[in-house]
């Protein structure tokens, strides 16, 4: 029987990973990634939805705006990044507008 401990060992921390849509890729080697999530309101009960941005180290420069990637959370790169690209989820097309 092998052993697969998916739970991290002892003095490692866990990292978060988040899926998110690129909105820009402007700078060299960072891009920025938008989070989506649906939360209920606290009084009315609808549910509406939250976005946050996040800027993540993308070091080949190999995103796009419009492409969905997965992110992982790590130590600080500069002053604002503290996110990592993991892997690249779904490539957008090339007449994709959405946003």
């Amino acid at each position: 029987m092998s052993d697969t401990n998916t739970q991290p060992e002892a003095g490692e921390k866990r990292q978060r990973a988040l899926v998110g849509r690129v909105v820009s890729n402007a700078m060299d080697k960072t891009i920025v990634v938008s989070i989506e999530r649906r939360m209920q309101h606290p009084l009315y009960g609808k549910y509406v939805k939250r976005s946050t941005r996040l800027k993540a180290h993308d070091a080949d420069n190999v995103c796009n705006v419009g492409d969905w990637v997965e992110i992982r959370e790590g130590r600080p790169i500069s002053r604002h990044k503290s996110w990592s690209l993991s892997r690249v989820v779904d490539k957008a097309g090339e007449f994709d507008t959405a946003g």
